[in-house]
């Protein structure tokens, strides 16, 4: 591939880690997104409640790499003419695309949830919100996964004035082992969380939720619900699933159009013996980084990943690591307290270094 104009799309964790690898070779790279700090996601409950989080700059992350930045958005894909056109007009002709425009919180067509909410992509703003309120109130969390965990549990930590209710429409924490379950829900109560199971939000007003099981009112609400990849990929013409993500084959190469990528929550991966991989850091950034190697010729083997671990902050005091199989079921053991909080936190301060 020398000589080639390579072009990567989004700076999220599958593409920078892309970039970083891909620019150690002899193309010509360009990435392209509007970030000009590493978006560090996993740590978005923590800038929600004022915490600083470190977020290098994507010049550092690529230093050394023949890599040029451009710090603006993709608006349209041009696939026959390979080219990609950014918000300000200018198209850009690529040899070969990656596409890494990762997820964001869906709001699953609940009526007045992207009006009334914030998402987790919206932190710093709920931060204001919560802070410049004349009183307490009530926050309501709404989504029973890590992302609604880990908001739920720092938001009540931080602001114990507050009434946190955590919203669900099934078990709280109900994907982990029982022991990873009974922690969390441990926690939970241990900070006055309250939890409501089995509460199928059907609308969000100023006033708070509808719920199948009646309404909770709430002076914020905080919208923790499942993500969905990036409408671009579908609206351009590459081949999709039903649920939006890139299909590819076993190097992650779009099976529609063999002269781009797919890497991150954007791209549907299927592997034998463990099957489709969750929209995760821990999935896209391993993605990331075999594209670097895969597109400088390090590699010709097919893309392979196994789970390790699930791990859950749960305030600044708790956190839980879920031992899991490599096809991401749940072993029984967990760990937890000042282990389990220090296990959390040298994976989220080693991320950023190791996208490189």
């Amino acid at each position: 591939m020398t000589g080639k104009h390579i072009v990567v799309i989004g700076a999220g964790y599958a593409g920078l880690s892309a970039a970083a690898g891909i620019g150690r070779g002899p193309n010509q790279v360009t990435l392209i997104a509007p970030e000009r700090r590493f978006a560090h996601r996993v740590r978005q409950h923590e800038i929600a409640v004022g915490r600083r989080v470190s977020r290098p700059e994507v010049s550092h992350v690529l230093r050394g790499r023949k890599v040029t930045h451009l710090a603006t958005r993709v608006v349209e894909l041009d696939l026959a003419g390979r080219k990609v056109v950014t918000e300000d007009g200018e198209r850009i002709a690529y040899d070969t695309l990656v596409y890494a425009l990762g997820s964001r919180t869906a709001w699953s067509g609940v009526p007045g949830a992207a009006e009334h909410a914030y998402s987790a992509e919206n932190a710093e703003e709920l931060h204001r919100r919560i802070t410049g309120a004349p009183a307490p109130g009530t926050i309501a969390v709404v989504g029973g996964g890590a992302t609604g965990i880990e908001l739920a549990t720092e938001l009540a930590e931080a602001h114990p004035a507050w009434q946190v209710r955590l919203v669900a429409s099934g078990p709280v924490g109900g994907w982990l082992s029982q022991r990873g379950r009974a922690h969390v829900l441990s926690v939970l109560g241990r900070l006055g969380v309250r939890v409501d199971e089995a509460h199928q939000v059907t609308a969000v007003t100023a006033a708070g939720l509808e719920t199948a099981a009646g309404p909770v009112p709430a002076d914020v609400v905080v919208w923790a619900g499942s993500l969905e990849p990036h409408p671009l990929a579908a609206e351009s013409g590459l081949a999709v699933t039903d649920r939006g993500q890139a299909v590819v084959d076993d190097r992650l190469r779009s099976v529609s159009h063999p002269d781009v990528y797919v890497a991150g929550d954007a791209a549907s991966v299927d592997l034998p013996g463990i099957g489709h991989l969750r929209m995760a850091c821990a999935t896209a950034q391993p993605q990331g980084r075999y594209l670097g190697k895969l597109l400088t010729g390090r590699t010709d083997k097919p893309f392979a990943f196994r789970y390790l671990t699930q791990c859950l902050s749960l305030g600044r005091g708790e956190a839980l690591v879920q031992l899991i199989h490599g096809d991401d079921s749940m072993k029984p053991r967990v760990v937890t307290g000042a282990a389990g909080r220090l296990v959390k936190s040298v994976i989220v301060h080693v991320l950023p270094l190791s996208l490189r």
